[in-house]
Parts: structure tokens; sequence; C-alpha cells
């Protein structure tokens, strides 16, 4: 199974491009793993927050198959534990799913029709995170989850 993980402008921030640069290295043990960076929009003048969600939503669909499973990370989505988003990629690769695609939008969120789109919603927290931390934490989650189903010792319980 390939998995991927859009998300929306540059991680800038360089303490969370170490972290992330460090989970995704690890995830190549487990998984065909891609970071797909949609550049930030320029030029956005007065537009409007439904605007802006409707043009990044276009980038995004640009970067999903036809065929790919679509999972936006968001506030609204369900919540697992560690062991319980485990199971849910088990499931993904039981059921022969071949690219699983996580969203991680804009300041604004989706548009409608990245939300059309979607299979499932997944929320990391009922709190809100700056959209760059929540990259690192959705691949060491990422990572946590295919450690786990491995029997390796990294998650404890």
């Amino acid at each position: 199974m390939t998995i991927k993980l859009i998300v929306v402008s540059k991680t800038d921030i360089p303490y969370l491009q170490t972290g992330i640069e460090e989970y995704v290295g690890r995830l190549k043990h487990y998984c065909d793993f891609e970071l797909v960076m949609i550049p930030a929009l320029k030029n956005l003048g007065k537009a409007s927050p439904e605007e802006v969600k409707d043009r990044e939503g276009q980038l995004i669909l640009k970067q999903v198959e036809k065929a790919d499973c679509v999972v936006l990370l968001d506030e609204h989505g369900k919540e697992y534990t560690s062991v319980g988003f485990s199971e849910y990629l088990q499931k993904q690769m039981n059921a022969g799913t071949r690219t699983l695609a996580f969203v991680i939008g804009g300041a604004f969120g989706f548009s409608p029709a990245v939300y059309a789109k979607a299979t499932h919603k997944i929320s990391l927290s009922q709190m809100t995170f700056n959209h760059q931390m929540v990259r690192l934490f959705f691949v060491e989650q990422l990572y946590r989850a295919f450690t786990i189903l491995h029997h390796e010792k990294y998650h404890n319980q």
C-alpha cells in the first residue's frame, strides 16, 4: 500500500521539518510513503476564506487519483487511540487499498469538493494545532501504528 500525505504550503519551522524528515525516513521501512506539498496560494488580495478553500481544494484534488482512499485530517473526524488507528490501517491494507491519501488542509479547512471526495475523516484531537505541527504529529502516529502492527518496541501499553 502507498500512503500519501498531502499538505498545503511548505513546513517552514526548522525543528518541525527535522522531526517530519525523521519519521518519514522511518516510514520507508513499512510502506511506500510520499509527502506531497501543495504550494501556498499567492496574490490572494481580498479573497474570502471560501475562495481560498476552493482554490486549495482544486490543487488538492489534482493530487489524488480516482481510486485513492482519501482521508481528511479534520476537527470533526473520528478520534482514534494509537492502537485503534493501527487497526484502521490494517483494515485498509486487508481491504486491498492501493493508495491511502491523508490530507491536511490549509488554515480555513477544506472545500465542499474535497469533503465530497473524502472516504473518511480523522481528528487527531479536539484541540486546535498549527497545521505544520499536525504534520509532525501525524507522521509520528503513522510510524507508531506500523510499529504496533509489527509488534515492535515503540508503543508502550
